[in-house]
């Protein structure tokens, strides 16, 4: 007996491959991705299914869960998918599961369930222990044929059991039922469509194989929703998404107290209250949109006082949507306050169109509405011409046989005779009668029950009608033509279980086009209010309601005081600027109380940690500011380049490193001269046409100096004089008429000021 030490092991290191690593990781990698691609995330254009879809419906068909048959369990349907046809995790095979039985997911649900599906709100489905399914008629019709020879089957993961290729049915579940999906490098997004319009754009196909698209348009109108809605764009922006099988469709909520007699949604929303009050009611949410997210967004408006207009949001939802909008008064205009949530939350929101589909040879692409009606009828087609021959084989079958039985119910007695005396009376019947094999079988296997109803008229009558068929079946194969109108037939009567009239096909959203956007600010919904804004030394800013006198007893903290105190309006914008030459705006509405010392203006936005407040000042439109830096530059800038959208302020003067901004003034209109004093106790005027308007940048030079920099800078009218703040606390100015021996051209150096001019160079 041999040692087994004595066996060679195979050496391990055989087995690699010397191969470059972008070669073997790109091999690998699009392996993976055409597995995605066609297995995985791409619908079939044909039956419009991925295949975890379509395992799942064929696995339910195999446990006879038909429409008219008792639920059960999901865990068992879910067991059988994974382990026969699907080898992927429990969970995702539930989930997609769920998904075709969820009413406000599909526009026609295929499986039908029993418990908790989730619900529009957000929430989820109990574990597939707790729930029940079983198939719907429309799955029954995407799967019907599949015993007729319609379609290929191949062989499972496993190789134990066959799964169909696709499914043959007419439901036209593609378009009907929609898909959204994301592979490797592609993605698709079909929306649903009501099947009554895409059965009529088909049928106009079929008449016309060269209609153009314009005219399918006219009966296919667009998406049609399982939660309805409103689509707002215009008829050309959808027709122009369809043809090229890629763009975007805008969705509404649908704001209606609910349906008249007829059907027919009243438009406006208003529900009248007493005492004319008056209240919007939400009857129907965009598509893929939860409700409980939806409720959130609506809700943080009315908490965050993002919309002043808005008093309370209810949901009064049950099994249909009501979710009521109360406004702050009855003046407010109900138009105005649509298009505000319509333009904060999600009642408007945009489905993504992407007829990214896999075509009959699995090959991936973009198609337009024409291009996947034609590929669905050449399946259609194709699908019926394998089922007339599959039918045709059948008959020839079964015509074997009543022939055989009619030539043995004309020789009933020598049949008789035969079997009773031959030992192998199969053989001498095959050659006195000119039977078939198959056909002296079946005689021998017939009951003697049988022989009473062989009648000669009935075997005939049988025989006649299976050749009627046959011809039918032929003429049927050799004429496309015939095909084509047999093909309208099968839609027609389908159309009739999704007709205009009955529930499952009225359609549920409408297309109308939406007037174009009011323009509006939300600043103009806030309710307009006096209020006296401080801003500390330490950078606390607070507003008090009220125009207080600004220099009150204000209480700040221990070591900070008063900066900065001004008078506004809630509806005002506040500029703040910084010796950086950044501005930042803040809302005067958005300002805390003046209860306690405020809050610390950093924490509103986002200013650097050394620079220094040098102003606060309301934003009045169309007005013109006077920017000067230490430097002695400076220009002007219209207000509105001053604001900033965001906490990261926005940048107007450039300051290098020593250069400050220091001199930020409102210029009134009636002022055409400036007066610039350095640090050495020059001063110059010149004319403010000298002044250039800019939106940013360093300025020009207002004053030379041989050393220090600028003290201060103002603006005011050649007429009037040059005034300036008197010291001590007598509050008079004084005016110097004639400064015609310091006006010069811009940029000069000056010349001392008049008598009496402050000693700390500030006008």
């Amino acid at each position: 007996m041999s040692d087994p030490t004595d066996i060679i092991q195979p050496d391990p290191f055989a087995a690699i491959v010397d191969a470059p690593f972008d070669s073997a990781l790109s091999e690998r990698y699009l392996v993976y991705a055409l597995s995605t691609i066609t297995a995985r995330s791409l619908p079939d254009l044909r039956d419009g299914l991925k295949p975890v879809h379509r395992r799942l419906l064929w696995a339910m068909r195999q446990l006879k869960l038909d429409p008219a048959q008792a639920y059960k369990k999901s865990a068992r349907v879910v067991g059988d998918v994974i382990g026969k046809y699907h080898p992927h995790g429990d969970q995702s095979v539930y989930d997609a599961m769920v998904r075709l039985a969820q009413d406000f997911s599909l526009r026609y649900p295929l499986v039908e369930g029993q418990g908790n599906f989730g619900n529009i709100d957000g929430d989820n489905a109990a574990a597939y222990r707790y729930t029940e399914a079983r198939l719907t008629k429309t799955a029954m019709q995407l799967m019907a044929g599949l015993e007729d020879g319609t379609v290929t089957f191949h062989p499972t993961y496993n190789g134990e059991e066959e799964e169909p290729e696709i499914f043959p049915g007419l439901f036209p579940n593609l378009l009907a039922n929609g898909s959204t999906g994301i592979a490797v490098g592609m993605a698709t997004s079909i929306p649903s469509h009501n099947v009554a319009e895409i059965l009529d754009a088909t049928q106009l196909l079929i008449d016309n194989p060269h209609v153009e698209h314009a005219q399918l348009m006219e009966v296919f109108k667009g998406p049609d929703f399982p939660t309805g809605g409103v689509v707002v764009d215009s008829a050309a922006a959808i027709s122009a998404a369809y043809e090229s099988g890629k763009g975007a469709i805008r969705v509404r909520a649908r704001f209606s107290t609910g349906r008249d007699a007829a059907g027919v949604w009243e438009p406006t929303g208003i529900e009248k209250l007493a005492g004319g009050q008056w209240q919007l009611v939400i009857s129907e949410i965009p598509y893929m949109v939860q409700k409980g997210k939806l409720i959130e967004q609506l809700a943080s408006l009315v908490m965050d006082k993002k919309l002043p207009i808005l008093e309370d949001v209810r949901d009064e939802s049950d099994e249909t949507i009501r979710i009521v909008l109360v406004p702050k008064s009855r003046n407010v205009d109900p138009e105005l306050l649509k298009e505000s949530v319509y333009k904060l939350t999600d009642l408007e929101s945009r489905f993504s169109l992407n007829l990214n589909v896999l075509d009959a040879h699995r090959t991936p692409g973009v198609f337009g509405l024409k291009l996947i009606l034609q590929e669905w009828i050449v399946a259609q087609i194709d699908i019926l011409v394998r089922r007339s021959r599959h039918r045709l084989d059948k008959i020839a079958a079964r015509l074997e046989l009543v022939e055989g039985y009619i030539i043995a119910y004309l020789n009933l007695d020598r049949i008789i005779e035969i079997i009773r005396q031959e030992d192998e009376p199969k053989v001498l019947m095959i050659a006195e009668f000119a039977l078939t094999d198959r056909q002296a079988e079946a005689i021998l296997n017939m009951r003697l029950r049988s022989l009473r109803k062989l009648e000669e008229m009935e075997l005939r009558g049988e025989h006649a009608d299976l050749l009627k068929e046959q011809g039918e079946l032929n003429a049927l194969l050799d004429s496309p033509a015939r095909q084509r109108t047999r093909l309208k037939r099968d839609l027609v009567a389908l159309r009739k279980d999704y007709a205009e009239d009955t529930a499952l096909g009225r359609r549920r959203t409408t297309i109308e086009e939406a007037a174009p956007t009011r323009e509006f600010s939300l600043d103009s919904m806030i309710e307009k209010e006096p209020v006296t804004v401080i801003l500390s030394a330490r950078g606390w800013v607070r507003a008090a309601k009220g125009h207080l006198p600004l220099d009150g007893d204000w209480k700040f903290k221990e070591g900070d005081g008063p900066a900065f105190a001004l008078h506004a309006q809630t509806t005002d914008k506040l500029l703040l600027a910084c010796d950086n030459g950044r501005f930042y705006t803040l809302g005067a509405d958005k300002l805390p109380g003046a209860r306690g010392f405020g809050e610390p203006v950093r924490s509103m936005v986002d200013i650097e940690a050394e620079a220094q407040i040098i102003a606060l000042i309301p934003y009045r439109p169309k007005a013109l500011l006077l920017l000067a830096s230490n430097a002695g530059r400076g220009f002007a800038v219209e207000a509105e380049e001053l604001l900033a959208e965001t906490r990261k302020g926005r940048g107007v003067m450039s300051t290098k490193p020593g250069v400050k901004l220091t001199v930020l003034r409102e210029i009134p209109q009636e002022h055409d001269h400036i007066a610039v004093v350095g640090e050495n106790r020059k001063l110059v005027i010149f004319s403010l046409s000298e002044l250039p308007v800019m939106s940013k940048g360093q300025g020009v030079t207002l004053q030379r100096y041989r050393d220090g920099g600028m003290a201060d800078a103002t603006t005011f009218r050649l007429e009037d004089g040059l005034s300036w703040a008197m010291g001590g606390e007598s509050g008079r100015t004084r005016t110097e008429k004639d400064v015609m021996l310091w006006k010069v051209a811009r940029g000069g150096s000056g010349r001392m000021p008049p008598n009496g001019f402050p000693r700390d160079n500030k006008f």
